[in-house]
């Protein structure tokens, strides 16, 4: 009698495998369910949570070759061969991973200009001159929020931030000389909103531009404009 209901019970399951097996349609749970009935086992069911999300943080989504180098490098055509260079770099933190809306963030920024019709030693005189009169510098937010703010400001006669021995005349400083251009090793972004991802700088340099060298009665001011976009980290 015993071996007769342990047959019976091992021809059950395999019919009710078998249905399953043909009711293609029939789900995983239900499946469990039907071969735990048959053995005498109890079901518990399983609902898999969500796990924490893997998205990128959103300062990474900000494309920045500043954030990516530590540094960035401008160049202007102001006329043919003639370039204005803007240079643009860390200075603390120099780990630009390290920049969050809380810290100050300190950077530096030089402007230079290159008449590479002559050769770079070449003196004064054989040099298209470009004088540069004044720098504003500006910035724009990126929030989550979507906020928009203006946290940075500077603006400066470059002729008031170097020696009084630099060549210079009534259109400004003169860029193309031995002492360097202009060059301002260190200023400083303070706190930002919270939520800041990313800041855009953005360079206003007025420059009178020398359409001959060495002749006085060819100079034409020009305005150029470069942006410098930063990304902000979350701490």
């Amino acid at each position: 009698m015993g071996r007769s209901l342990r047959r019976s019970t091992r021809l059950a399951v395999a019919v009710a495998l078998s249905a399953i097996v043909v009711a293609s349609a029939t789900g995983c749970a239900q499946i469990v369910d039907a071969i735990n009935a048959l053995s005498g086992r109890s079901t518990t069911t399983v609902v898999p949570t969500a796990g924490p999300s893997s998205s990128p943080s959103a300062s990474l989504l900000y494309n920045s070759v500043f954030t990516s180098d530590g540094s960035v490098q401008l160049d202007t055509d102001l006329s043919d061969s003639l370039v204005l260079e803007l240079n643009v770099w860390a200075q603390d933190p120099k780990k630009t991973q390290e920049w969050t809306p809380s810290n100050d963030k300190h950077f530096g920024f030089a402007v230079n200009v290159y008449d590479k019709r002559v050769d770079d030693k070449a003196v004064l005189a054989q040099k298209r001159s470009v004088y540069l009169s004044s720098i504003t510098i500006s910035s724009q937010t990126a929030q989550t929020s979507g906020q928009v703010q203006s946290p940075f400001q500077f603006s400066t006669d470059p002729r008031t931030m170097v020696p009084s021995d630099t060549l210079r005349s009534d259109k400004g400083l003169l860029l193309n000389t031995y002492q360097g251009g202009f060059l301002v090793p260190d200023t400083v972004i303070h706190q930002l909103p919270g939520d800041t991802y990313g800041l855009t700088l953005s360079f206003t340099m007025n420059v009178w531009v020398e359409g001959q060298a060495n002749t006085d009665t060819s100079f034409g001011q020009q305005s150029v404009y470069e942006a410098v976009p930063i990304a902000i980290f979350q701490q």
